[in-house]
């Protein structure tokens, strides 16, 4: 408590420091934010975008649905997916989780 006492500007003393510190310590936790949130998460979604880039008919996939399959075509935006023989799916490309090598 006499802490906080000893802290707190007296009547007459300017808090003209702790202006520019709030604004370090904004940017202190804007940079820690940065880098380890918003950074991995840009380059995971980087990764994501060059997986379903590089499809090829005939890769073994795994869908979020987790659904393990074959890619018989490829369209834009959807995939041709045979999980059984005699049996397949249309699906959405953004719904691939995993490309198996």
């Amino acid at each position: 408590m006499d802490l906080l006492i000893a802290m707190a500007p007296q009547p007459g003393q300017q808090g003209g420091g702790s202006l520019i510190s709030t604004f370090i310590m904004f940017g202190a936790i804007f940079l820690i934010f940065y880098f380890m949130i918003i950074r991995p998460q840009q380059k995971k979604a980087k990764e994501r975008d060059v997986l379903l880039s590089n499809l090829q008919k005939g890769d073994k996939i795994i869908t979020n649905g987790g659904i393990h399959g074959t890619i018989e075509g490829l369209e834009e935006k959807t995939a041709l997916v045979k999980i059984d023989d005699h049996v397949k799916i249309k699906i959405e490309r953004s719904a691939i989780a995993t490309v198996l090598k």
